[in-house]
């Protein structure tokens, strides 16, 4: 795939603190660095990255593994893409041999797809057929440079139009299919995704076309569309406009409901504004957005279901550690509308104005209680104590404790009371669920891969030391490979890890986890990586090894006459059963 030399420098070149650090806010503890996982949510960190053995390992959810198995875990993609990835931030060419995996092919020839679908849609937009697009933009108060630089387009109300074009331009409509732009009929045929729409082309983080937002000119349904997950594109995974909001010097994201209502940001000069794609914030999007940004302000529109919404976001945004905040829009549905009304100046006066989320969900939930009535104050105190028994600072809990003392007429010290007792629940119900999900990981990885488990603990305990001293240091591989072989293992995982080690030392490579990435599985990466986490000490080294090397080829030894002594029994009892043993003379 790639050659062995290409591969072990850019591993060297890339040290995982670093790489990791552009994803996770690390900190130093003895010699490990620590953080919130970027896989799981968790409010401990138990996430650690070695620059010594230059390995992740979460203790909460088993991931791990060295700096390539980390990007292909973070931004999605296979081993030659993360390759390549790497390759790019290293300042190295990438070789070509000829022998490059069909599916990084195939992603090249989507982004290609992708790429031309988007010039053609924008270049409708100067067609007979395109004006109604067009009018449509600049009725919504768009100038051309916002339209040519969001690359917006028009879909013709046709359907084949995207089709013909791109197969005059060499794609396939098998292509076409993959990247989600047509769709299939009952007979089999393919007709285009995207008819009669003003288009949105959603950009990656790299610059690629990865999808397409559609948005009808007339009253049919649905009335926006967006293209489905593809091998390139996954709306979970992806932020609309991000690839511009990041070059933001502001460590503010504003998160706003839709496509115009970012596009009208960005050319009302917030250009750190960014959209889901047609689906409610989730987890993976929360932490995109907080790789960039310290501070997050929900704009969502003022009606009920951009309430709820807001609510959600501010549960999914508030387990990454960013700063949330709300923005309440008076006299307008959305960010787009207030802008028109009241101008850009007027917009950022009410973003410097924006409410702490604590404050937006009081408010929320004291609009739902009758303050008059005993039985709706009593909900009310408990509803408001749970939510605060969730802020961590002291001095917050008692200034927001004093308000909602005040809005009740209680004591404040009553309500501090009762948010005492919440905070005692939440952080029981925390641990509990922590724990239920540091053991769930293992349990499920179990059944997948025979390999992770152990028939023979006390051989397999062993063959980890032995591993761990040979990573902590490979001069020690010559000595214990004059001793022990691989199949004398009992672990398969393991004796092919040790065999790996053994022949990249003798070729002159570094034995490392990260080296090893391109010839073991994910699953195997991370129960090494679970390995090498474990603490070392390099003292009486040479005691060790011995030890280690004693205790394998015993039971190995064991292993050998508890099969001999099984075949032995089976053998005896076939000839019972023939009637050739027994006393028979």
């Amino acid at each position: 795939m790639f050659p062995d030399s290409f591969i072990d420098e850019l591993v060297s070149r890339c040290d995982i603190v670093d790489i990791v650090s552009r994803y996770v806010a690390l900190k130093k503890s003895g010699t490990n660095f620590f953080g919130l996982c970027p896989f799981h949510s968790e409010k401990t960190p138990s996430f650690s990255v070695s620059p010594d053995k230059q390995i992740y390992h979460c203790f909460g959810c088993s991931k791990g593994g060295g700096v390539l198995s980390f990007i292909m875990n973070i931004e999605n993609l296979d081993f030659v893409d993360a390759v390549r990835f790497l390759a790019k931030i290293a300042n190295m060419e990438v070789p070509e041999d000829g022998n490059t995996p069909d599916l990084h092919a195939k992603r090249q020839r989507l982004y290609s797809l992708n790429r031309e679908a988007a010039r053609f849609f924008h270049n409708n937009l100067s067609s007979d057929a395109g004006r109604p697009a067009l009018s449509y933009f600049e009725k919504r108060g768009l100038s051309t440079r916002t339209i040519r630089n969001f690359g917006l387009g028009h879909a013709p109300d046709a359907w084949d139009a995207l089709i013909q074009e791109m197969l005059a331009k060499g794609f396939s409509k098998g292509e076409l299919l993959d990247a989600g732009l047509v769709v299939k009929n009952a007979k089999g045929g393919v007709y285009d995704r995207f008819r009669n729409r003003v288009m949105f082309p959603i950009i990656d983080l790299r610059g690629d076309v990865i999808g397409f937002g559609g948005r009808v000119l007339d009253q049919s349904l649905p009335k926006y569309l967006n293209s489905p997950d593809t091998v390139v594109f996954n709306k979970s995974r992806n932020l609309f406009a991000l690839n511009i909001a990041k070059k933001s010097k502001s460590r503010t994201i504003i998160l706003a409901e839709g496509y115009m209502d970012v596009i009208a940001l960005h050319q009302a000069g917030f250009v750190n504004a960014v959209a889901s794609l047609g689906t409610s914030l989730t987890e993976d999007q929360a932490r995109l957005i907080v790789r960039y940004a310290d501070n997050a302000v929900i704009a969502y529109d003022a009606d009920e279901a951009g309430k709820k919404a807001s609510l959600r976001a501010i549960e999914i945004l508030k387990k990454t550690g960013v700063n949330v905040k709300i923005l309440r829009i008076p006299g307008a549905k959305d960010p787009d509308e207030f802008i028109k009304s009241n101008g850009a100046d007027a917009f950022s006066a009410l973003l410097n104005r924006s409410e702490n989320h604590i404050e937006y969900r009081l408010y929320d939930l004291r609009a739902k209680y009758n303050l008059t009535q005993d039985e709706d104050r009593v909900a009310y105190l408990k509803a408001a104590a749970k939510l605060l028994s969730t802020v961590e600072s002291p001095v917050e809990r008692e200034i927001y404790a004093s308000r909602v003392a005040e809005d009740t007429k209680i004591s404040v010290a009553g309500m501090l009371g009762e948010i005492k007792k919440e905070w005692a629940n939440r952080e029981r119900r925390i641990k509990r669920e922590e724990k239920r999900v540091a053991l769930a990981p293992a349990k499920a990885m179990q059944p997948k891969e025979k390999a992770l488990q152990y028939e023979n603990v006390r051989s397999a305990a062993a063959e980890e030391g032995l591993l761990s001293l040979i990573f902590f240091d490979p001069s020690y591989i010559p000595k214990a490979s004059s001793r022990i072989s691989p199949g004398e293992f009992s672990s398969k995982l393991l004796g092919r890890i040790y065999s790996l080690a053994s022949e990249r030392y003798g070729d002159g490579r570094p034995v490392t986890l990260a080296s090893m990435e391109d010839s073991i599985s994910a699953e195997e990466a991370a129960h090494l990586s679970k390995v090498l986490s474990k603490p070392f000490k390099g003292l009486e080294a040479e005691k060790a090894l011995s030890d280690y090397i004693s205790i394998i080829k015993l039971q190995s030894l064991k292993a050998e006459e508890t099969d001999e002594q099984s075949l032995l029994s089976a053998q005896l009892k076939y000839r019972e059963k023939k009637g050739y043993g027994g006393n028979r003379v």
